[in-house]
């Protein structure tokens, strides 16, 4: 049985069907860093679409997948899609995707460590937002055998 890729456009359709974002999210990370690294390219060229009615949640969703695109695409020198930089995936309202988002330290760490993507869509994160298990892996491995 063949193993259907998890794009990120299939991720963000999941997310506007009411999946917990970091379920399809993480599945596409998984097949990104893991399944299919070889086809990286294939699995962030479909171009999201937004629903009709999209709602101002999904719509921050979109343009995380959008940064998401363009920060994985600087990362391993992909080219990147034409569609991840539509300036309509950049926020007017700044979010920060933290449950701790309203602490002013907080705020202040994001803004500093978000990686450039996503702050230039308005979108303040983690810098580890897309750690590589395999690679932070590799990196344990070799450390020890040094």
């Amino acid at each position: 049985m063949k193993k259907i890729q998890q794009t990120i456009a299939l991720s963000y359709e999941e997310i506007c069907q009411g999946k917990s974002p970091w379920v399809p999210l993480g599945k596409f990370m998984h097949d990104f860093f893991g399944n299919f690294a070889e086809q990286r390219q294939e699995l962030v060229k479909e171009p999201i679409q937004e629903p009709q009615d999209c709602t101002e949640e999904q719509h921050r969703w979109a343009a995380f997948c959008a940064a998401s695109v363009d920060y994985l695409c600087q990362k391993y020198d992909i080219p990147c899609p034409g569609w991840a930089n539509d300036p309509a995936y950049v926020l007017a309202e700044p979010w920060y995707n933290s449950p701790y988002a309203d602490l002013p330290d907080v705020r202040q760490e994001l803004e500093e460590e978000t990686p450039e993507p996503f702050k230039r869509r308005n979108i303040y994160c983690s810098d580890r937002i897309y750690a590589n298990k395999f690679e932070i892996a590799q990196d344990l491995r070799q450390r020890r055998s040094a």
